[in-house]
């Protein structure tokens, strides 16, 4: 296993025009990954879809890895929905920031960027509570054919759960960052 990555080596920015020689380097075992990339996340910057966060290698310069985040909401289905309910809760859908594109470049897989990444998604998404609500973090993943590369299991290493297991097409996970907020609260407090 590689070296795990420091805070300090990395440089994270807003994909801009001023990036687009800088995407053709970046390689992936997943291709769409790449192709949404060089091809859609600039158009989706730029017409308030989403937001796509370039991580950088501070010293190389390399680009290491992306995170695309968008607003979304969590349609709540049993058993979650009556978990709810009980809580008083009786919404239908809940507010959410979904993360709808994650790569790390094959040349710095397994090196903590990807959990890095899901980190950062966590505290905008506590950032966006503080300012409009936001209850969950979501993601789809797609079981792959190479287990070793199962994004469903890094996920679930992250705190994510299954919202609806299928056995064909994308797995609908989200992550309830109630108790982070409750941590954050618990700190600021005492």
């Amino acid at each position: 296993m590689s070296e795990r990555l420091a805070l300090n080596a990395i440089l994270v920015e807003r994909l801009s025009r001023a990036h687009e020689k800088s995407l053709n380097g970046f390689s992936s075992y997943e291709k769409d990954l790449i192709d949404f990339l060089r091809e859609d996340a600039l158009p989706n910057e730029e017409t308030f879809i989403s937001t796509t966060h370039l991580w950088f290698h501070r010293e190389s310069g390399k680009l290491m890895g992306y995170i695309t985040l968008r607003a979304d909401a969590l349609n709540l289905t049993a058993p979650l929905k009556e978990d709810f309910r009980k809580k008083g809760i009786k919404y239908k859908s809940l507010p959410a920031l979904k993360i709808g594109r994650l790569c790390v470049d094959d040349r710095f897989l397994r090196r903590g960027l990807g959990t890095l990444m899901v980190d950062s998604a966590m505290i905008i998404a506590a950032e966006l509570t503080e300012k409009i609500g936001c209850r969950f973090v979501t993601v789809e993943t797609k079981r792959h054919p190479d287990k070793s590369r199962n994004a469903i299991h890094f996920y679930r290493r992250n705190g994510f759960k299954i919202l609806k297991e299928r056995e064909k097409g994308a797995i609908p996970m989200y992550k309830d960052i109630s108790k982070i907020m409750a941590g954050l609260t618990n700190r600021v407090q005492t």
